[in-house]
């Protein structure tokens, strides 16, 4: 089918992709008067944005670009100009518009005031559709490469569609459940472009503590983590907030924000250090400890951290402590009590490696961002053909920045898609 002759000869632009990245370059390229048709495999647009935020969905981030290239360790300068263009503000003001209340919590990070991931992908998917967008169910297997241009795609099943510009915005792989299984690194790499091989970023960690699986399915709330890179003494890593223990390890908010700190992964490397007590110092700790010891004098060791820690942690501190379980609290020393605050202080973990790519947030890796421009996203090698999203080689940290980077990287290429 040819889409171009099929709509009165205006220009036609095709996205590979219905996720937030593709349905922002829909809308932009359709508000600017062009005829826009969506390739998206899933019978459902935004899949993904589906389950974010656990399932409430962090849309952007609401700070300023300088604050936001800052969280972005991967080739942020390259995002100066799209985000300069669409800022995290501009985003929420389009939610608002289009009639998505959103709001502001901790960390700047937005949220739908109905913490509803589906009225995200909701608004989106009407303001396409309003926007004059049709939609059509298939898998963009190949490029229509013609005279050094793009000029469209060839579907799975055979079907070729035509248009002006193409945008490919089909994801990484992670959540491969959601259609996000690499096809844009193929893509690009039919057009002659470089692929960055992808890994996983923003993913639960492996840890080489056996006693994380006794901890298995323990979240603390409340905790502070540290990450040190064990080859050059540094601290990689601040923060404080929820972590969980996994039959592997651990994961949770903090763990998955650390591992995108974690840049040349080798087993044992990167070092955690988890404050079980960050509200108190090492001198109230230490006041604290005085005291249950005083009132559990006569009690085994063992049996007396119930007040002061989850019942899965107990027998894993008491291990740790170096103090037989059946001594006496009496007899628990001064140099005994100060080692075990350290302990509740820094408990450590030590890392060796990532959890599988499928299970990571999202990829880093991806199309090499020296070859497009990084004001349109257009490729420098094959005219008409537009990259955004997840499928560039560009990753932040969590709180609501990889989502911003595809609606920016999105509309960066729907306003110059065919232009």
């Amino acid at each position: 089918m040819d889409v171009a002759m099929s709509n009165n000869n205006r220009r036609t632009v095709l996205v590979a992709g219905g996720g937030a990245a593709g349905l922002m370059a829909a809308w932009a390229a359709a508000v600017r008067g062009l005829s826009v048709t969506v390739v998206e495999r899933n019978a459902r647009m935004g899949r993904k944005l589906m389950i974010t935020g656990k399932g409430r969905c962090n849309v952007t981030n609401n700070c300023a670009v300088p604050d936001f290239i800052a969280h972005v360790p991967e080739n942020g300068r390259f995002l100066y100009g799209a985000l300069s263009a669409f800022t995290p503000q501009d985003m929420m003001a389009f939610l608002e518009e289009n009639g998505l209340a959103v709001k502001t919590e901790r960390g700047n990070r937005v949220f739908p005031c109905s913490d509803k991931a589906r009225d995200v992908v909701d608004a989106l998917v009407g303001t396409v559709r309003r926007a004059g967008c049709r939609f059509v169910q298939g898998r963009a297997a190949e490029l229509l490469l013609r005279d050094g241009a793009c000029r469209g795609v060839r579907l799975e099943g055979g079907e070729e569609l035509e248009a002006d510009g193409v945008i490919v915005c089909t994801g990484g792989l992670s959540y491969p459940l959601t259609g996000s299984t690499g096809d844009g690194y193929r893509l690009a790499a039919q057009a002659g472009h470089t692929v960055v091989p992808p890994r996983p970023s923003l993913v639960p960690l492996v840890c080489r503590e056996s006693w994380c699986r006794d901890a298995q399915g323990l979240s603390l709330r409340n905790c502070a983590l540290r990450v040190e890179d064990g080859r050059s003494g540094k601290t990689l890593f601040e923060d404080f907030g929820e972590m969980l223990f996994t039959h592997f390890g651990v994961s949770g908010p903090m763990a998955l924000s650390a591992s995108a700190h974690m840049r040349e992964m080798e087993p044992g490397r990167y070092r955690l250090y988890v404050d079980l007590k960050p509200a108190l110092t090492p001198e109230q700790l230490d006041a604290r400890l005085v005291r249950d010891l005083t009132e559990n004098r006569n009690r085994d060791f063992g049996n007396s951290l119930g007040a002061l820690l989850p019942r899965s942690l107990c027998p894993v501190v008491v291990s740790l402590s170096g103090i037989r379980p059946e001594a006496k609290c009496h007899s628990v020393t001064r140099e005994q009590r100060r080692a075990l605050a350290a302990l509740l202080k820094a408990l450590p973990l030590t890392v060796e490696g990532f959890r599988p790519v499928e299970e990571a947030i999202v990829t880093s890796g991806g199309v090499k961002v020296g070859e497009l421009n990084p004001r349109t996203m257009e490729s420098k090698k094959v005219r008409g053909l537009y990259f955004a999203g997840e499928v560039l080689d560009v990753d932040a940290y969590t709180g609501g920045f990889n989502l911003q980077i595809a609606f920016s990287t999105g509309v960066a290429a729907g306003r110059h898609a065919a232009g």
